[in-house]
């Protein structure tokens, strides 16, 4: 109906097409089934789960008008001048990363400091994952980072995560390319690396019994540490690329406006609890926790409810040498949304 509407009111405007990559959460779900239509967009959603994927192919070709990107990634190039695209502060994926730090029981590990000095695998040193668990050692539990060997290379096979193509740091930590034929999962149960961390878990972790979580009760942790600091990691947010949108100013506010919508939408049905939604037996205690910790948002879009996770961000990227110097976070979305 407000597609109709639009239509009748503006029928002399051609709708833009743009081409959007994503996954398909549940967030974003209601633009996939065109239940939210932009307002004077054919948003074209494909569908590719794997986000590295997606940056790879958006980094090196701007194989789509709009998709979601890395969020150190974006604010790399964003800082370096040198950016083929604009983002809208709405945030395809954040979570909490205490539970992603994987370690081998025998290597004596075990609490946060004993990470110094070891030889640690992650998949990409510069993924958004990584950024924010180091940085929350080093906040949280004044880890020494520079003492620590990185291995970097795939969590479930050999060789390297993806095709990346990212900016270099500005300073080059101690970090060595898997060159084994061994995942980062076969080093650490092999003991070859004392931990692993970043934006999934290695495969032993429940069945080998020397893999385990360094912070074993990670969700309490992690729910104090929001409490406490309220920041929620963001790892990916929504890129338009920078041609599409000087040809086309309308299509940021639309878009943004449109996710807004399609979230509330996504909310909703999560709260219907006459049938489950999700395979989640315990849901409704977890919206209860939702309500509790986050006053009912876990999720929310725009700059200022996220400002402290966005400035803490930005400070990370600058004490991990991804980037000079801090920006004011406004700068880095389209002026005037959210």
């Amino acid at each position: 109906f407000e597609l109709i509407v639009w239509r009748k009111r503006r029928p002399n405007v051609a709708e833009l097409k743009i081409k959007f990559a994503s996954g398909l959460y549940d967030r974003f779900q209601p633009l996939y089934t065109k239940e939210v239509v932009p307002e004077g967009i054919e948003l074209d959603f494909s569908v590719i789960d794997d986000p590295r994927e997606i940056f790879d192919r958006m980094a090196r070709g701007l194989e789509f008008d709009a998709c979601e990107m890395s969020g150190t990634e974006y604010i790399s190039r964003f800082a370096a001048g040198d950016c083929p695209f604009v983002a809208i502060p709405v945030f395809a994926s954040r979570m909490f990363r205490h539970g992603f730090i994987v370690i081998n029981t025998r290597s004596g590990i075990k609490m946060p400091k004993d990470l110094e000095g070891r030889r640690i695998g992650v998949q990409l040193y510069t993924m958004s994952a990584a950024m924010w668990i180091r940085g929350m050692l080093r906040h949280e539990y004044h880890v020494d980072l520079s003492t620590i060997r990185w291995v970097q290379g795939a969590i479930d096979s050999a060789g390297s995560h993806g095709s990346p193509t990212v900016l270099p740091l500005l300073k080059q930590p101690d970090i060595e390319n898997n060159a084994t034929d061994r995942s980062l999962s076969q080093l650490l149960e092999d003991g070859n690396i004392d931990a692993v961390l970043g934006a999934t878990l290695p495969t032993g972790l429940g069945s080998h019994p020397d893999i385990a979580r360094l912070f074993s009760n990670f969700r309490e942790i992690e729910t104090d540490y929001y409490r406490r600091t309220k920041i929620h990691p963001i790892m990916h947010l929504i890129v338009i690329r920078r041609d599409v949108h000087e040809a086309n100013p309308h299509a940021a506010p639309a878009l943004f406006e449109s996710f807004q919508k399609a979230k509330e939408i996504a909310m909703g049905h999560m709260r219907f609890t006459g049938a489950l939604r999700y395979m989640l037996p315990f849901l409704p205690d977890d919206i209860d926790e939702i309500d509790r910790v986050f006053e009912g948002d876990p999720w929310p879009y725009g700059v200022a409810l996220n400002r402290s996770t966005l400035e803490a961000e930005v400070q990370y990227m600058v004490e991990q040498n991804y980037i000079a110097k801090p920006m004011p976070i406004e700068d880095l979305f389209v002026a005037g949304i959210g």
